[in-house]
Protein backbone atom coordinates (compact mmCIF):
# COMPACT_ATOMS: atom_id res chain seq x y z
CA UNK A 1 0.00 0.00 0.00
CA UNK A 2 1.17 3.46 -0.94
CA UNK A 3 2.74 5.57 1.91
CA UNK A 4 0.70 8.76 2.40
CA UNK A 5 1.85 12.43 4.35
CA UNK A 6 1.15 12.54 8.16
CA UNK A 7 -1.91 14.22 8.96
CA UNK A 8 -2.13 17.88 9.97
CA UNK A 9 -1.91 18.79 13.91
CA UNK A 10 -4.87 20.72 15.15
CA UNK A 11 -3.93 24.17 14.69
CA UNK A 12 -2.68 23.40 11.36
CA UNK A 13 -5.97 21.69 10.38
CA UNK A 14 -7.99 24.27 11.71
CA UNK A 15 -5.90 27.50 9.59
CA UNK A 16 -6.25 24.91 6.25
CA UNK A 17 -10.49 25.04 7.18
CA UNK A 18 -10.16 28.73 7.52
CA UNK A 19 -8.66 29.11 4.51
CA UNK A 20 -10.86 26.66 2.33
CA UNK A 21 -13.95 28.48 3.91
CA UNK A 22 -12.25 31.72 1.90
CA UNK A 23 -11.96 29.70 -1.21
CA UNK A 24 -8.66 28.76 -1.28
CA UNK A 25 -8.26 26.04 -3.45
CA UNK A 26 -4.50 24.58 -2.33
CA UNK A 27 -6.02 24.51 1.02
CA UNK A 28 -8.57 22.02 -0.37
CA UNK A 29 -5.72 20.15 -1.61
CA UNK A 30 -3.76 20.24 1.34
CA UNK A 31 -6.92 18.72 3.48
CA UNK A 32 -7.35 15.99 1.33
CA UNK A 33 -4.08 15.14 0.68
CA UNK A 34 -3.25 15.07 4.59
CA UNK A 35 -6.06 12.74 5.62
CA UNK A 36 -5.40 9.83 2.60
CA UNK A 37 -4.33 8.03 5.85
CA UNK A 38 -7.85 7.77 6.98
CA UNK A 39 -8.94 6.83 3.72
CA UNK A 40 -6.43 4.01 3.70
CA UNK A 41 -7.51 3.11 7.50
CA UNK A 42 -10.85 3.02 6.80
CA UNK A 43 -10.24 1.20 3.00
CA UNK A 44 -7.96 -1.69 5.00
CA UNK A 45 -11.09 -3.34 7.01
CA UNK A 46 -11.89 -4.73 3.61
CA UNK A 47 -8.83 -5.81 2.47
CA UNK A 48 -10.37 -9.41 2.36
CA UNK A 49 -12.92 -9.04 0.19
CA UNK A 50 -11.14 -9.77 -3.03
CA UNK A 51 -11.22 -6.62 -4.65
CA UNK A 52 -8.12 -4.79 -5.17
CA UNK A 53 -7.32 -2.37 -2.24
CA UNK A 54 -5.87 0.50 -4.61
CA UNK A 55 -9.69 0.52 -6.18
CA UNK A 56 -11.32 0.94 -2.60
CA UNK A 57 -8.69 3.61 -1.86
CA UNK A 58 -9.78 5.47 -5.10
CA UNK A 59 -13.68 4.68 -4.26
CA UNK A 60 -12.69 5.59 -0.82
CA UNK A 61 -10.70 9.15 -1.87
CA UNK A 62 -14.05 10.06 -3.53
CA UNK A 63 -15.66 10.09 -0.27
CA UNK A 64 -13.03 12.13 1.24
CA UNK A 65 -12.99 14.27 -1.24
CA UNK A 66 -16.91 15.01 -0.39
CA UNK A 67 -16.18 14.89 3.23
CA UNK A 68 -13.46 18.11 2.65
CA UNK A 69 -16.10 19.95 -0.02
CA UNK A 70 -19.18 19.47 2.29
CA UNK A 71 -17.79 20.10 6.28
CA UNK A 72 -18.75 22.30 8.55
CA UNK A 73 -16.93 22.68 11.56
CA UNK A 74 -18.95 24.71 13.33
CA UNK A 75 -21.40 21.73 14.08
CA UNK A 76 -19.16 20.29 16.76
CA UNK A 77 -17.68 17.58 15.06
CA UNK A 78 -14.10 16.96 13.72
CA UNK A 79 -13.00 16.38 10.20
CA UNK A 80 -11.42 13.40 10.82
CA UNK A 81 -14.78 11.63 11.95
CA UNK A 82 -16.88 13.13 10.16
CA UNK A 83 -14.35 11.91 6.75
CA UNK A 84 -14.62 8.32 7.65
CA UNK A 85 -17.79 8.37 7.26
CA UNK A 86 -18.21 10.21 4.01
CA UNK A 87 -15.44 7.53 3.00
CA UNK A 88 -17.37 4.37 4.82
CA UNK A 89 -20.19 5.34 2.65
CA UNK A 90 -18.56 5.56 -0.72
CA UNK A 91 -17.39 2.33 -0.19
CA UNK A 92 -20.67 0.50 1.27
CA UNK A 93 -22.08 2.16 -2.00
CA UNK A 94 -19.74 0.50 -4.19
CA UNK A 95 -20.13 -2.89 -2.72
CA UNK A 96 -23.80 -2.72 -2.51
CA UNK A 97 -24.12 -1.82 -6.13
CA UNK A 98 -21.87 -4.40 -7.42
CA UNK A 99 -22.90 -7.42 -4.90
CA UNK A 100 -26.41 -7.64 -6.79
CA UNK A 101 -26.97 -11.08 -5.47
CA UNK A 102 -26.34 -11.08 -2.21
CA UNK A 103 -28.11 -11.13 0.65
CA UNK A 104 -27.94 -7.40 1.16
CA UNK A 105 -29.35 -6.43 -2.17
CA UNK A 106 -31.75 -9.52 -2.30
CA UNK A 107 -33.67 -7.08 0.44
CA UNK A 108 -34.54 -4.86 -2.46
CA UNK A 109 -36.75 -7.58 -4.32
CA UNK A 110 -39.89 -6.61 -5.05
CA UNK A 111 -42.87 -8.48 -2.36
CA UNK A 112 -46.05 -6.98 -3.80
CA UNK A 113 -47.73 -3.89 -4.02
CA UNK A 114 -50.00 -1.75 -1.51
CA UNK A 115 -53.15 -0.67 -1.89
CA UNK A 116 -52.08 2.52 -4.10
CA UNK A 117 -50.29 0.20 -6.52
CA UNK A 118 -47.00 1.09 -5.60
CA UNK A 119 -44.17 -1.78 -5.23
CA UNK A 120 -43.11 -2.81 -2.11
CA UNK A 121 -39.29 -4.17 -1.41
CA UNK A 122 -38.50 -5.83 2.02
CA UNK A 123 -35.88 -3.02 2.30
CA UNK A 124 -38.56 -0.91 2.91
CA UNK A 125 -39.46 -1.98 6.68
CA UNK A 126 -35.95 -0.74 7.05
CA UNK A 127 -35.13 1.77 5.18
CA UNK A 128 -35.27 5.73 6.75
CA UNK A 129 -37.09 7.98 4.89
CA UNK A 130 -34.56 10.43 4.16
CA UNK A 131 -31.19 9.35 3.42
CA UNK A 132 -27.94 11.80 3.86
CA UNK A 133 -24.55 10.83 4.06
CA UNK A 134 -24.78 9.48 7.82
CA UNK A 135 -28.17 7.68 7.23
CA UNK A 136 -26.94 5.88 4.47
CA UNK A 137 -23.96 4.60 5.81
CA UNK A 138 -26.80 3.46 8.90
CA UNK A 139 -28.52 1.49 6.42
CA UNK A 140 -25.78 -1.73 6.53
CA UNK A 141 -26.35 -1.63 10.44
CA UNK A 142 -29.72 -1.64 9.93
CA UNK A 143 -29.90 -4.76 7.46
CA UNK A 144 -27.53 -6.36 10.13
CA UNK A 145 -30.42 -5.51 12.93
CA UNK A 146 -33.05 -7.50 10.64
CA UNK A 147 -31.14 -10.83 10.49
CA UNK A 148 -30.77 -10.44 14.02
CA UNK A 149 -34.38 -9.78 14.36
CA UNK A 150 -35.75 -12.75 12.34
CA UNK A 151 -34.93 -16.10 14.51
CA UNK A 152 -35.87 -13.96 17.78
CA UNK A 153 -39.26 -12.44 16.79
CA UNK A 154 -40.30 -15.19 13.57
CA UNK A 155 -41.75 -18.86 14.55
CA UNK A 156 -39.48 -21.30 12.35
CA UNK A 157 -42.25 -21.42 9.83
CA UNK A 158 -42.35 -17.52 9.23
CA UNK A 159 -38.79 -17.91 9.12
CA UNK A 160 -38.64 -20.40 6.25
CA UNK A 161 -41.18 -18.74 4.35
CA UNK A 162 -39.36 -15.47 4.40
CA UNK A 163 -36.18 -17.10 4.02
CA UNK A 164 -37.57 -18.73 0.55
CA UNK A 165 -40.08 -15.56 -0.64
CA UNK A 166 -36.86 -13.17 -0.48
CA UNK A 167 -33.64 -15.34 -1.09
CA UNK A 168 -32.54 -14.43 2.45
CA UNK A 169 -29.27 -16.39 3.19
CA UNK A 170 -28.13 -16.29 -0.30
CA UNK A 171 -31.04 -18.08 -1.52
CA UNK A 172 -32.90 -17.49 -4.86
CA UNK A 173 -36.75 -16.14 -4.15
CA UNK A 174 -39.70 -18.25 -5.38
CA UNK A 175 -43.18 -17.78 -5.67
CA UNK A 176 -46.09 -17.70 -3.01
CA UNK A 177 -47.47 -20.53 -5.34
CA UNK A 178 -44.00 -22.98 -5.10
CA UNK A 179 -43.23 -22.37 -1.51
CA UNK A 180 -47.03 -23.42 -0.89
CA UNK A 181 -47.11 -26.44 -3.19
CA UNK A 182 -43.59 -27.56 -1.14
CA UNK A 183 -44.79 -27.10 2.23
CA UNK A 184 -48.29 -28.62 1.43
CA UNK A 185 -50.18 -25.82 2.56
CA UNK A 186 -52.13 -22.93 0.49
CA UNK A 187 -50.93 -20.26 -1.35
CA UNK A 188 -53.39 -17.88 0.59
CA UNK A 189 -52.00 -19.38 3.55
CA UNK A 190 -48.82 -18.67 2.98
CA UNK A 191 -49.65 -15.24 2.15
CA UNK A 192 -51.23 -14.71 5.36
CA UNK A 193 -48.07 -15.86 6.90
CA UNK A 194 -46.16 -13.81 5.04
CA UNK A 195 -47.98 -10.73 5.90
CA UNK A 196 -48.06 -11.21 9.67
CA UNK A 197 -44.51 -11.80 9.78
CA UNK A 198 -43.24 -8.66 8.03
CA UNK A 199 -45.67 -6.60 10.37
CA UNK A 200 -43.49 -8.70 13.40
CA UNK A 201 -40.56 -7.32 11.74
CA UNK A 202 -41.76 -3.86 11.49
CA UNK A 203 -42.97 -3.50 14.63
CA UNK A 204 -39.96 -4.66 16.30
CA UNK A 205 -37.85 -2.21 14.52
Amino acid sequence: MKTFLSPLNAKEEQEYLSRLKEGDREAKQVLIERNMRLVAHVTKKYQNSGEDMEDLISIGTIGLIKAVSTFQDDHGSKLATYAARCIENELLMYFRAKKKSSREVSLYEPIGTDKEGNQIQLMDIVEAEEKDVVEQLELKQKIVRLYELIPNVLDEREQEILKQRYGLRDQKPVTQREIAKKMQISRSYVSRIEKKALEKLKNNF
